[in-house]
């Protein structure tokens, strides 16, 4: 056997890798030569590049533009209470080079778009999905079948979990899936909807199998499978998934042969930027510091938080005349809000708010808004340091 190719530091660090006959000291050289790309630095992000990095995949693509913060830490376990304010990317980086030193990380300091995503999934073997939102996924997904990549993909949400791979010769997309997005505010974020911390510690470590498996050609992998977890049940559930011909991107006559704005596909992009709204047109959308301006002026409007108490306890606007009425209360708590005066309805992105304000709208008022962004917007373009979970 030749040797050549894994020194003998790593020949020791892999020693248990080198045992198994399906890895072996060829394995072992196959995951050093290649190259993954994980999307996101957060929940899923974690166990998988950890993992990944610990099994010797010699480089590991790192993309996020965001910074580590406390509510972060319950889940996300690349990063620790020393990281706080500090950028994933750094954080995850010094993480993994601590993990094995011998794998080369390197840092896509950028949100991924339709103008950056195909040069940069290109340059990799296999791409896992790690993110938490459905523009990132389509786009990921998209990116992935036209540049004939594997698209290893995870979710999670509350005590809920799925994972599967696409893209894969033959095999299904995530759009053969889920052809369309939903609704927007149908299905919440885990910032608004929770994550119990351990989930994605299990889909992530799932993904990195599968990406592993991928890298090794070992095994059978998820590509045609959907497995789903409820981790309060502790049930596994496994649906079989084909190929849809008729799918626009990976069909038999794809339709769309480009990457295009994932934010106005899947209905998140600010509402004077999208061009069939339906009724949410009647919610026009204030920024932050045109709210604030108002707030400061001689008729201020009502500012009405429809979040939880406890966000509410985190940070709030009450110093600026906030009201909080949570989005579940509103409908029996409409005799709290003024008639006379325009109102400004808020929650943590604006999804909330803009139910809220379509609530309001329905019920009679007509001087409604939706504050773009909510307070996550806001500490970033108002108030900066305020704390938002």
């Amino acid at each position: 056997m030749d040797l050549q190719g894994l020194s003998r530091s790593e020949l020791v660090r892999y020693a248990r890798h080198i045992a198994l006959p399906e890895i072996g000291f060829e394995g072992q050289k196959r995951l050093k030569a290649a190259r993954v790309l994980c999307v996101g630095a957060g929940g899923l992000g974690s166990p998988l590049a950890l993992y990944l990095a610990a099994a010797g995949v010699g480089t590991l693509g790192i993309v996020d533009f965001d910074a580590v913060d406390e509510s972060n830490l319950q889940r996300q376990l690349l990063h620790g209470t020393s990281d706080i304010g500090r950028s994933k990317l750094e954080s995850a980086a010094r993480r993994l080079r601590d993990v094995n030193p011998h794998v080369q990380v390197v840092k896509h300091d950028t949100k991924l778009s339709a103008a950056d995503a195909l040069g940069i999934v290109g340059e990799y073997d296999v791409v896992v999905d790690g993110t938490d939102n459905f523009p990132t996924r389509y786009l990921v997904n998209d990116a992935c079948v036209l540049a004939g990549k594997p698209n290893v993909y995870g979710s999670v949400f509350r005590w809920e979990g799925q994972v599967s791979v696409f893209a894969t010769k033959g095999g299904p997309c995530y759009r053969c899936l889920f052809r369309e997005p939903p609704p927007p505010g149908l299905v919440p974020n885990c910032a608004e909807g929770g994550v119990v911390g351990v989930l994605p510690g299990i889909i992530g470590s799932i993904q990195a199998l599968e990406t592993i498996k991928l890298l090794l050609g070992a095994g059978t992998s998820l590509a045609g499978r959907l497995l789903m977890f409820d981790a309060l049940a502790l049930e596994w559930r496994e649906v079989t998934l084909r190929r849809n011909p008729a799918c626009p991107i990976c069909g038999d006559h794809p339709t769309q042969k480009e990457l295009i704005d994932y934010e106005v596909f899947c209905g998140v992009a600010p509402l004077s930027e999208r061009g069939d709204v339906g009724v949410a047109a009647d919610v026009p959308e204030l920024d932050p510091v045109s709210v604030a301006a108002r707030l400061a002026s001689d008729a201020p409007p009502f500012l009405l938080d429809v979040r939880e108490p406890w966000e509410w306890a985190v940070s709030n606007l009450a110093d600026r005349g906030a009201r909080l009425i949570p989005l579940g209360e509103l409908a029996e708590r409409l005799t709290e809000i003024p008639t006379g005066r325009s109102v400004v309805v808020y929650c943590r992105t604006g999804q909330r708010s803009l139910d809220a304000g379509l609530v309001l709208r329905e019920a009679g008022w007509t001087d409604v808004s939706n504050l773009r962004g909510g307070m996550v917007a806001w500490a970033r373009e108002v108030e900066p340091g305020l704390p938002v979970v």
